[in-house]
């Protein structure tokens, strides 16, 4: 059952942040791509991360980095491709649903879909604004053809 609690706090910050990355480490996808190629030391990037969502959260004004040049590099060495960032996407979100609920829980989210999108866009050389974005929720395929309502001429 989720938390009627909202992220308030750095302490909430962090509690999120820490889950989040737990969680992300020992996924399949997008574990090895933290610990195989980036070699993340945990301990030195979680008060970074703790930073950046506590900026974007709550205006802190303690992240002073540039998320995208780490990206861009990180790309260098490994395509990040749509299902990376979906998959983070999607590990983010539940971790948020999980521990937190209210308006900066949801604003957690919404700002995580749009800095992945983002993030997608801009290590593949596109514009960060264009309306281009990848999903965390299974898309429908679209119905074969033949099977959709005939055309008027036909009826």
């Amino acid at each position: 059952m989720p938390s009627e609690h909202d992220l308030s706090d750095r302490d909430d910050v962090s509690a999120l942040v820490t889950e989040f990355y737990r969680r992300a480490f020992a996924d399949p996808l997008i574990g090895p791509i933290f610990t195989d190629i980036a070699h993340m030391d945990l301990a030195a990037h979680l008060p970074v991360m703790c930073d950046f969502w506590e900026t974007v959260l709550f205006r802190a004004g303690l992240y002073r980095r540039n998320a995208l040049r780490v990206h861009v590099q990180l790309h260098r060495l490994a395509s990040l491709e749509a299902e990376h960032f979906a998959r983070w996407l999607t590990l983010w979100t539940g971790t948020v649903d999980d521990l937190f609920s209210g308006e900066k829980a949801e604003l957690a989210k919404l700002q995580a879909e749009r800095i992945g999108g983002s993030l997608l866009r801009r290590v593949h050389g596109a514009d960060a604004g264009e309306l281009v974005t990848f999903h965390h929720r299974p898309v429908m395929p679209p119905a074969p053809t033949g099977l959709g309502p005939k055309p008027a001429q036909e009826m």
